[in-house]
């Protein structure tokens, strides 16, 4: 049987990885359902009414090696009536110019396909970076979940603690 809720994600250090099982143990039993792209791509998105998606930023703005060889196929996705939530990860501090412009690119791409996107995360004071292609248009929230694994990993586990509930919610899901 499938969970209600997809998660797909790439992860080259393990650190998204991590994250996504921790949403998934958070969530509770039966409501996520793990998928790494590098595994499965894409393949079983469509059997999701719920869709989390997780992306680390590299380098100078760029997706995760997984999520470039797949971007291509997010031209083809029909996300209408979906509702999905993103997670990023990158590096505040040693790239403050770029922090977490994956996951703003792979919003606009998810948007473009008509995806309803939730669980937008305050851009606080607890962030310290110069620019993101991952803020709303105000710049006071990121478009989801905002984490660094380099410089506040402590933060991490406080942060998804918040976040996944306001997005089961609106999900339509209690966990």
């Amino acid at each position: 049987m499938v969970a209600p809720i997809g998660l797909f994600y790439g992860s080259t250090t393990g650190n998204t990885a991590h994250v996504a099982e921790r949403i998934s143990q958070l969530a509770g039993p039966g409501l996520v359902d793990l998928h790494d792209i590098a595994d499965s791509a894409l393949a079983g998105l469509d059997d999701y009414p719920c869709l989390i998606f997780g992306i680390s930023t590299w380098d100078f703005g760029e997706q995760q090696l997984d999520w470039q060889d797949l971007w291509p196929a997010l031209d083809s996705l029909d996300l209408h009536g979906r509702r999905c939530a993103l997670f990023g990860l990158g590096d505040q501090l040693g790239y403050g110019d770029w922090y977490l412009d994956a996951m703003g690119l792979l919003h606009q791409r998810l948007q473009a396909a008509g995806a309803c996107i939730v669980g937008a995360w305050p851009n606080s004071a607890d962030y310290d970076f110069n620019a993101s292609l991952a803020l709303n248009d105000r710049g006071d929230c990121f478009v989801g979940l905002a984490l660094d694994e380099d410089s506040q990993r402590s933060d991490t586990d406080q942060r998804l603690a918040c976040w996944l509930p306001q997005v089961l919610a609106a999900f339509g899901l209690s966990g």
